[in-house]
């Protein structure tokens, strides 16, 4: 299961964390990406989703690549830290033309994005969330609706 990130909650547990604020993450990426791509949620993974034209692919990456400058492909997924396989793996496993970007997978809270191009060359999917190990399935739960506030949806 794909949990996810909230600085208040943590911080109400009277955690300290040396890592980035996922949800300030979250919020300037889909700020960036606003009038650009139109969100959905998509309950097969608990991610948010969007639909990239072909013709607007180098306009997204660069944004991706902003806000999430770590990439795994097919030929290095084996290389990437276990959290990151393991999100690989709940997605399905990375295929050749796809990507997982992500931010500082090294800590506990990170956000990801999935890059699945479409057979047809012509559209891209992505799929975007935080994911944190140190949260609740109730947590998670409440968290699913911010995310949604972020994306517009």
């Amino acid at each position: 299961m794909i949990v996810f990130f909230n600085q208040r909650l943590l911080n109400e547990r009277n955690l300290k964390l040396n890592k980035p604020d996922i949800g300030t993450i979250c919020k300037e990426l889909f700020d960036e990406f606003h009038g650009i791509l139109s969100w959905k949620w998509d309950d097969w993974v608990g991610t948010i989703l969007a639909e990239v034209d072909a013709d607007k692919k180098e306009d997204v990456q660069i944004i991706l690549e902003k806000y999430l400058p770590v990439s795994w492909d097919a030929s290095n997924m084996e290389t990437a830290p276990p959290i990151v396989q393991a999100i690989d793996k709940n997605l399905g496993g990375i295929r050749s033309g796809q990507l997982l970007f992500n931010s500082d997978p090294t800590q506990g809270a990170f956000v990801f994005c999935a890059w699945w191009p479409w057979g047809n060359g012509k559209t891209i999917s992505i799929r975007i969330a935080p994911y944190d190990k140190n949260l609740s399935e109730t947590e998670a739960n409440q968290l699913i609706e911010q995310l949604k506030g972020w994306a517009d949806i």
